[in-house]
C-alpha cells in the first residue's frame, strides 16, 4: 500500500513542485491549504489568490485539495506573542514560532487524522538518519537555505516531515514548474512576516497599540529627536530614524543602539562601525536542542543571529535557564527577542531566543 503524504500547499512554487515530486516518486499525495489569518484587507491579503494558485496545481497533479482553518490556532500560539514581544520594545521572528506551533504541530496533526503517514512542506531544508537520531540540514541553495526558520522542531516533528526540494536549487524548482505549467510558476517569493506582507511595519503595529512618543538621544544622553514608538524600531536600523543634520558627523548615517526600556528612549549612534553596535557575548533562552541534548562539544559550533546573517564561529555555555554565547568575533546589531540558531557544520542543532548582549562575559 502506497504511503500517504499530505502537503501543506501554499499558493507558491516551492509547495507545488514539491508535490509534483512526490507523485513522481508514488505516494498517495494529498494537499491542504492552511488559512493562518483572518484577514479583510484585500489589497495585501493573497489568500484568495494563493488558494487559486494551489487548486490549479492541485488539478494538474489530480490529487485533492482541502482547507483547514488554523487561524485561531495562529492568532493563540503566534500573533499574541507577537504582539507581546513587540509591546516590550524586542524583535520577534514569528516565522519561527509559526513552523513549531502550526506547520509542525496544528497541521502535523491534522493530517495524522487525515490518515497521513507523513507531511511535506516546500521548505529549502533536508532531512536524515544517523546513529539514531533524525537530523535538519541545510538546504543545498545555500541562497534559499530555510533551516533557520526550523531551529524549534524536535525529533518527532522532523521524523514525520519530508522537504523534497531540499537538494533543489530555486532556479532549477521554478524552470520544472514551468514545464509542469504551473501558473505560478514565476510567481514572486513572499517576503516579510507572513500577516504583515507588503504592507508597512509601523503602520499594520498602529492597529494594535497606542503610540507611545519618546526621546531619541545620543549616548551622552543628548536628544536629539523623537520616535514614535520603541516597537517600531529595531536595532542596527539605520533607515525612517527621522533624525535631522547638525548633530555629530554630518556624513555619517544614524543607527539604533539601544533601547532603555524604562525610559522609553531609543539611543542611536552614528557609523556602522561604532563600537556600541557590536556585541561579541549574548545570553538565549528557551533553547530548543534538535537532538534532544545540547552538543558534546564546541567543536565547529558557529551561529546565526538572524535568518540573513552569515555563521559565525562561537563557543556556548549553560546553565539550567540559559545558554550564553562567545562569539570569536562580535557581531552587528545582536536584537533581543530575535531567534539565534546554533549550526554544526551543515547541519542545524538548535536555537533559542536572544535576552541580552555585551562585549563582556555575563555568565
Amino acid at each position: 500500500m502506497k504511503e500517504t503524504i499530505i502537503i501543506g500547499m501554499s499558493g507558491g512554487v516551492d509547495s507545488a513542485v514539491s508535490a509534483a515530486l512526490l507523485v513522481e516518486k508514488g505516494y498517495n499525495v494529498e494537499a491542504v491549504f492552511m488559512k493562518n489569518w483572518d484577514e479583510e484587507d484585500t489589497e495585501f491579503c493573497t489568500a484568495a489568490e494563493d488558494y487559486k494558485d494551489a487548486l490549479q496545481v492541485c488539478e494538474k497533479l489530480d490529487i485533492p485539495l482541502r482547507s483547514i482553518d488554523l487561524t485561531e490556532e495562529y492568532w493563540e500560539k503566534v500573533f499574541k506573542v507577537f504582539l507581546e514581544e513587540c509591546e516590550s520594545g524586542r524583535t520577534p521572528n514569528p516565522d519561527v514560532l509559526c513552523n513549531k506551533e502550526i506547520k509542525f504541530k496544528a497541521f502535523l496533526d491534522a493530517a495524522k487524522e487525515m490518515g497521513a503517514e507523513k507531511i511535506a512542506t516546500g521548505h529549502y531544508a533536508m532531512i536524515d538518519y544517523k546513529d539514531g537520531l533524525y537530523r535538519l540540514k541545510r538546504g543545498k541553495d545555500i541562497n534559499k537555505d530555510q533551516s533557520y526558520f526550523l531551529c524549534r522542531l524536535d525529533q518527532y516533528q522532523i521524523s514525520k516531515s519530508i522537504f523534497p526540494i531540499g537538494k533543489l536549487n530555486k532556479d532549477y524548482v521554478r524552470k520544472q514548474a514551468d514545464k509542469l505549467d504551473f501558473l505560478n510558476f514565476d510567481k514572486k517569493d513572499s517576503t516579510g512576516i507572513c500577516f504583515i506582507g507588503e504592507r508597512n511595519y509601523k503602520n499594520f503595529l498602529k492597529k494594535f497599540f497606542d503610540i507611545k512618543p519618546g526621546e531619541i538621544i545620543k549616548e551622552s544622553g543628548e536628544i536629539i529627536g523623537e520616535h514614535e514608538g520603541l516597537m517600531y524600531y529595531t536595532y542596527g536600523q539605520r533607515q525612517g530614524l527621522g533624525i535631522g543634520g547638525g548633530f555629530g558627523r554630518k556624513e555619517a548615517p544614524w543607527y539604533v543602539s539601544d533601547k532603555i526600556i524604562d525610559e522609553n528612549k531609543l539611543v542611536v549612534v552614528q557609523g556602522q562601525d561604532h563600537r556600541s553596535l557590536y556585541h561579541k557575548h549574548v545570553k538565549a533562552s528557551k533553547v530548543n536542542w534538535i537532538s534532544g541534548s545540547p552538543p558534546d562539544s564546541n567543536a565547529d559550533i558557529t551561529a546565526k543571529i538572524r535568518y540573513r546573517s552569515l555563521d559565525t564561529s562561537c563557543k556556548i555555555n549553560y546553565d539550567t535557564q540559559n545558554v550564553f554565547i562567545e562569539f570569536e568575533i562580535p557581531k552587528f546589531a545582536v536584537a533581543p527577542g530575535q531567534s539565534i540558531v546554533f549550526y554544526d557544520q551543515d547541519i542545524c542543532i538548535g536555537g533559542g531566543f536572544i535576552e541580552s548582549r555585551a562585549n563582556k562575559n555575563i555568565l
